[in-house]
């Protein structure tokens, strides 16, 4: 398709110039043709469509009032860029992974997550909501496909074909749903907090152990803490850090923010359980765009360093530039990192002088004052 040619990623500077669009995008828009050749406005559901191909596709083949689900807020920002670019805005709508989503589709295409319990929400919500006919067109590349994928989907659906593959893609193709459920959370409880995580977000209902050392060296009575001046959890995922700092520090208010909606859902599930929903705010965000300048005195950070299955050091600097825009002078930011990154001088040079805290094996804690 010549639309193809004009999708991009977002932001630009994570993967400059990198179409975004690959062969299982266009394997499921392929297996699915003859299907959305049929289907009425408001028939098809896209789920986990990372920058719009296969929404856009859709649309562009003909479909309208197309419903879409994208985890994370920079994907979102770049289906509505993609949209545009191509002349395609208007004809889908983006929502959040709930009944409302999927409810009576009669056609989801899905690009398979890599989390299996990812997964499992998003084919029992289907199972629970669609229509009773419903097809589901899920794929993925072979090389983050497993044969777990084909046991998850036939526990919610009675029929599951697989395609040929090509390009080092593959199909699933689901059919004949069975009773399916709204997804829950999953529960523990980790470092005196009661811990909920749904499907696919970081590190699950555990405690990571970068964040474990984080929470270990964090500071004894820290600055702000203030309705005006809050602690902040940045990229708070299940929302651990966040809880803790409620928690520890009594009386105080906290911000969480994060750009995946399934992190938010599960940290505004995390503070509900540790009844401590009233002094923390949990906010879907792209970095700390919603807070102003010069605003906080701590904030509390462990960075991705992961996009998908690589390794990379793309993603921290632009969030210690937002870290530094929004830190107050003289505010800390304390920071854990895989040490193999070696950050401290990216840190020095973005926020201010930096202080080794803690290290163990494998990760480093620092705090960054702000100059």
């Amino acid at each position: 398709m010549v639309i193809f040619d004009a999708l991009r990623r977002w932001p630009d500077v994570e993967a400059p110039g990198l179409v975004a669009v690959d062969a299982a995008d266009r394997l499921i828009l392929d297996e699915s043709a003859e299907l959305r050749a049929s289907a009425q406005p408001g028939d098809i559901v896209v789920v986990n469509d990372a920058y719009g191909a296969l929404t856009l596709g859709a649309v562009h083949a003909g479909a309208s009032q197309v419903r879409t689900h994208i985890d994370a807020l920079t994907g979102e920002r770049a289906l509505e860029a993609n949209a545009s670019r191509v002349g395609l805005t208007g004809r889908f709508r983006s929502g959040p992974l709930d009944a409302g989503l999927v409810s009576g589709a009669l056609l989801v295409l899905l690009r398979l997550p890599r989390s299996l319990d990812a997964l499992r929400d998003i084919a029992s919500l289907i199972a629970a909501h669609a229509d009773p006919s419903v097809v589901v067109v899920a794929g993925g590349r072979l090389k983050h496909m497993s044969l777990s994928m084909n046991a998850v989907l036939s526990e919610c659906f009675g029929q599951l074909d697989v395609t040929h593959a090509r390009q080092k893609s593959r199909v699933l193709v689901a059919r004949a749903p069975r009773a399916g459920r709204d997804p829950m959370p999953a529960q523990a409880r980790v470092a005196g907090i009661d811990v909920r995580a749904y499907g696919g977000v970081f590190a699950g209902a555990r405690l990571d152990i970068g964040t474990r050392l984080l929470l270990e060296n964090l500071p004894d009575a820290p600055v702000g803490g203030t309705p005006n001046d809050p602690l902040i959890d940045f990229a708070c995922g299940t929302g651990i850090v966040g809880a803790w700092m409620a928690m520890q520090y009594p009386g105080a208010h906290v911000h969480a923010c994060d750009q995946s909606s399934i992190a938010i859902a599960s940290a505004q599930a995390t503070m509900l359980a540790n009844g401590i929903e009233d002094r923390v705010t949990v906010v879907r965000d792209d970095m700390l765009e919603t807070r102003p300048s010069a605003s906080a005195s701590l904030i509390a950070l462990n960075p991705p360093f992961h996009s998908a299955a690589a390794v990379t050091d793309l993603i921290a600097p632009r969030m210690f530039t937002d870290v530094s825009r929004v830190l107050r002078s003289g505010g800390q930011l304390w920071c854990v990192w895989n040490s193999a990154l070696r950050y401290r001088p990216l840190l020095e040079r973005t926020i201010g002088p930096t202080q080794q805290v803690a290290r163990n094996a494998k990760f480093t804690v620092t705090v960054s004052t702000r100059r």
